[in-house]
């Protein structure tokens, strides 16, 4: 089975970032200075904000870069981030 749209670009920011990608609970993806999760269905975008909620660390959504507008649309006014799914940042997080 091949990976899922999720798993491919939460490997390809983490594979960027130069850390792991977390499968597990919390964010997907952490360095020292960044959280981010990543979500595919506009939907989640909620659940993705609220998973972020607690981290000191500048915080991010990654979405594909079909959902990057709808996504700083969502995000906005939660100090919230967004970044497309190559992990180049397109509003900047807090």
């Amino acid at each position: 089975m091949g990976l899922t749209k999720h798993n491919r670009i939460a490997k390809a920011i983490a594979e960027k970032k130069g850390v792991e990608y977390n499968k597990g609970k919390g964010a997907d993806i952490k360095t020292p200075t960044q959280v981010i999760e990543v979500k595919v269905d506009p939907g989640k975008f909620k659940e993705g904000v609220r998973q972020l909620r607690g981290y000191k660390r500048t915080r991010y959504l990654g979405v594909p870069n079909e959902l990057v507008k709808e996504a700083i649309k969502y995000t906005k006014g939660t100090g919230v981030g967004v970044m497309n799914e190559k992990g180049k940042i397109k509003k900047r997080g807090k």
